[in-house]
């Protein structure tokens, strides 16, 4: 099922078939995408692209989606939109690539398009949590417009970069 489209890529969900199973194992156990996470995913992928549901079925705003790129080719990875743990109405938004998808812009894309979605159902501000030194990430959130807030442990217990983004004021 399609969530959005941007002029390169197509936000989808990810499915239990074998193609996805399989791109999500290999992103998902990747030293270099996981050294960022708290570590690989509990119970493998399947349970995984599960949860992910359930998260879609508790609020129909979040989830954790496939971008695929319209050129066609493999997902380049997964945008995430979920609430903050604690947070009351605070929604991160987040990214995982597969190291062959890195550098060509499609983590921005995905996230912008994902974050504008957010913005026209009405939700004031959108915030980034991301891992000290993942310098790539952090670049993300910049070319977004994000605000830096500093490092914190309020979310996930361990030490973050946060990023908020507030939504454009419309002047009517």
């Amino acid at each position: 099922m399609e969530l959005l489209r941007t002029d390169r890529l197509r936000v989808r969900a990810w499915t239990t078939s074998d193609d996805d199973l399989a791109r999500l194992a290999d992103l998902y156990g990747r030293p270099e995408v996981l050294r960022f996470l708290s570590g690989p995913p509990s119970g493998g992928v399947r349970a995984l692209v599960e949860r992910w549901g359930q998260v879609h079925a508790a609020d129909r705003r979040a989830g954790c989606w496939a971008v695929e790129p319209l050129a066609g080719g493999p997902p380049a990875g997964t945008v995430l939109f979920k609430p903050l743990p604690g947070g009351v109405g605070e929604f991160e938004v987040g990214w995982h690539l597969h190291p062959d998808s890195w550098g060509r812009g499609y983590a921005t894309e995905a996230a912008a398009a994902v974050v504008q979605h957010a913005f026209e159902d009405g939700l004031p501000e959108v915030y980034a949590v991301v891992r000290p030194c993942n310098e790539p990430s952090v670049a993300v959130c910049r070319r977004l417009g994000m605000e830096p807030l500093g490092r914190t442990t309020r979310w996930y217990g361990v030490e973050c970069e946060a990023f908020r983004l507030s939504a454009p004021c419309v002047v009517d």
